[in-house]
């Protein structure tokens, strides 16, 4: 029965219990049981189902009872376990009694209950092609597509080969997404290294005159400064410095010794064109 009193199903042994004059009797109170579902149960209790339902109906009422049967299920198996607290019987009073019915899965329960089958994939597949219509987050195109096959089984149409196509396309959309995912991490990875070499700005290239005369202007730069005070006032980082550049200077030199290895001592002295040919300096 429901929350308000009214029973589900069991009229007839209820018919039985009054008759044998008992005053109590276990029942299984449950809440959020749909009117259509209420009145399933209890057709399929009284064995009077005059209406057959089509197959959008069996499928909602399908999960409904899944639900239904699977929490049922849990709360037995709860209510079942040993504890300090809670011992069968240690009260006084029984469990609710659970919904009489062939044991076994929830799913198996729920089709056989619906349909007089305990198989169920077919309003598996007619659940995922409701949840594909009623997905926002899915594209507008295979929503449409989907409610379009769901009006089409309600019709009478076969639903395997709707649950194939919208299944088909489900997972080519996934496989775009994921496509175009890749894409944006891609081109989202290539704009920061653009990005990153265009920061970059080397410094301009300078002439052989320009080399010429800062080095004209080093002759005899030792001798302006006083060895004493520098060794005093410089800093521990300043001089470090001074040991770096001259480091790089010394390797600076051995490259242009390396290089001029490889011209000829007629060529050296000459500078060379833009359009490659040699011309004295």
């Amino acid at each position: 029965m429901n929350l308000d009193g009214f029973l589900i199903c069991g009229a007839r042994r209820l018919t039985a219990i009054k008759k044998l004059g008992w005053k109590t009797v276990r029942v299984w109170v449950r809440s959020g049981i749909s009117d259509r579902l209420g009145q399933l149960l209890a057709e399929q209790d009284e064995n009077v189902l005059h209406k057959p339902l089509n197959q959008i109906e069996a499928a909602a009422l399908y999960r409904e009872l899944k639900a239904l049967l699977a929490e049922d299920a849990k709360r037995r198996q709860e209510a079942s376990r040993f504890s300090e607290d809670h011992q069968p019987g240690s009260d006084g009073t029984a469990d609710p009694a659970a919904p009489s019915g062939q044991a076994g899965e929830a799913r198996h329960q729920a089709a056989l209950m619906v349909t007089g089958r305990a198989s169920y994939s077919r309003l598996e597949q007619i659940g995922f092609i409701e949840k594909i219509a009623d997905d926002p987050t899915r594209e507008e195109q295979l929503r449409a597509h989907a409610k379009t096959e769901l009006e089409q089984i309600e019709a009478g149409c076969p639903v395997t080969p709707a649950y194939t196509r919208i299944r088909d396309e489900a997972a080519g959309e996934l496989d775009r997404l994921a496509r175009q995912a890749l894409a944006r991490v891609k081109a989202e990875k290539r704009a920061k290294q653009k990005k990153r070499k265009s920061t970059f700005q080397p410094m301009p290239r300078l002439n052989v005159r320009a080399f010429v005369l800062t080095w004209d202007e080093f002759t005899g730069w030792c001798d302006r400064y006083d060895i004493p005070q520098l060794a005093a006032e410089l800093t521990d980082e300043q001089i470090e410095k001074f040991h770096a550049t001259l480091t790089e200077l010394q390797a600076f030199a051995e490259q242009i010794d390396t290089a001029r290895e490889q011209v000829p001592p007629e060529e050296r002295g000459r500078r060379i064109t833009q359009r490659g040919h040699l011309r004295a300096l």
